[in-house]
């Protein structure tokens, strides 16, 4: 006679199980977290750097190794171990765990701290250490007198007022201090805060985050930083941002507004093509969202998060370029011989100019089918069921 099959439990008892094994998985995590303090503890009192990629890599392949072994899809165990270093990393900088112990704080003041960005930016000098004036709009300290009495004097205003501001903070930034801006276009503001502090000489530094207010970690971030005027001031810049988990990429400040050109004009240009393009086609967009595809559902996504944002920040930023007109132009004659090939049907074009595009990428191609795989997979399983 054939037992009969056990009854599974009730599907209430099994999720009340899962919730007590999160509940412990999260405690275990939180005692991880404090074993990351003092892993910065440490590397503070040693000087030792935040990141450690042979650390990494050998913790990576150990954890998909055992994941393998308990019948564990080694694949996103990684993608969650990866979180895990990443958060690591964001608390160690949190720490200040490669400031040196004797670092001064200093007195910085930012001109604009109510905006995203400038809130962002007080964040991050308050994280480590730093005293944070903010001046801006309707506050109660007014520029210049932030400016008079810091060490530091941060311009985050929007790109068309930064000359203005710049003009008039300037000459009341002390010699012994320093002046910078976080625009976005670096040769016109570089060469104001040049002009405004030659009378004292005070130092001047141009940087450009190439980030928004919305990150949730500076860790891995890149943010351009151009010299200006003292290397002392640039080398503490240098340290800071390095020390909060920012990736520095220096440049002179022409060649990084042609690199902006690419970087920002062109992908927006892009970006508001394709939006114009879909409101203007005249289809409900949820009629298109029930046939989409990753690669769509990614497009709109990018394209609706941009509209989602200010055009009175989008605009300078593409207007004022002073490589504007060269990237747009381009784009618009490379727009209209693919639309020539299509309407023509001329396959040997087609593949000509695919041909053309794959050598440009070159090696670059390997690396962005297995990223855009893995991002492909996430989004996937963020929009399940939509």
């Amino acid at each position: 006679m054939t037992d009969r099959p056990t009854s599974p439990r009730p599907l209430s008892a099994v999720r009340a199980d899962l919730d007590a094994l999160d509940a412990d998985i999260l405690a275990l995590l939180s005692r991880r977290m404090d074993l990351v303090g003092e892993v910065a503890g440490y590397k503070r009192a040693h000087g030792v750097r935040i990141r450690d990629l042979e650390r990494e890599r050998t913790v990576l392949a150990d954890r998909k190794a055992r994941a393998t072994v308990l019948g564990l899809p080694a694949g996103e165990i990684e993608s969650i171990w990866r979180l895990l270093m990443l958060a690591s990393r964001d608390r160690q900088a949190a720490l200040r765990a490669e400031l040196p112990l004797d670092d001064e704080p200093k007195t910085v003041a930012v001109i604009g701290g109510r905006g995203g960005m400038g809130q962002l930016l007080c964040r991050l000098f308050d994280d480590l250490g730093h005293r944070v004036l903010v001046a801006d709009l309707g506050s109660a300290l007014s520029a210049d007198r932030a400016a008079a009495s810091a060490d530091v004097v941060v311009v985050s205003v929007p790109i068309a007022a930064t000359e203005a501001v710049i003009d008039a903070v300037g000459p009341h930034v002390r010699a012994d201090a320093l002046l910078m801006d976080v625009t976005s276009i670096k040769a016109a503001p570089l060469a104001a805060m040049l002009r405004a502090t030659e009378a004292s000489g005070a130092s001047v530094v141009g940087t450009h985050p190439m980030f928004g207010p919305g990150v949730h970690s500076f860790q891995g971030q890149r943010v351009v930083v151009c010299a200006g005027r003292g290397d002392a001031w640039l080398a503490w810049v240098r340290r800071v941002f390095s020390a909060r988990g920012l990736v520095i990429t220096d440049a002179d400040p022409l060649q990084h507004d042609r690199a902006m050109a690419l970087v920002q004009v062109l992908t927006h240009f892009q970006t508001q093509v394709l939006g114009l393009a879909l409101a203007r086609l005249g289809g409900p967009l949820e009629a298109s969202l029930r046939f989409t595809s990753p690669a769509y559902l990614l497009e709109l996504y990018v394209a609706a998060r941009h509209f989602a944002q200010s055009p009175q920040l989008y605009g300078p930023i593409e207007m004022l370029n002073p490589s504007a007109a060269d990237v747009t132009e381009a784009f618009e004659r490379a727009a209209s011989e693919l639309g020539e090939i299509i309407r023509t049907r001329s396959q040997a074009r087609f593949e000509a100019v695919f041909e053309e595009v794959r050598a440009f990428f070159g090696a670059f191609t390997d690396e962005a089918l297995e990223q855009s795989g893995f991002l492909i997979d996430r989004l996937v399983e963020l929009s399940a069921g939509r």
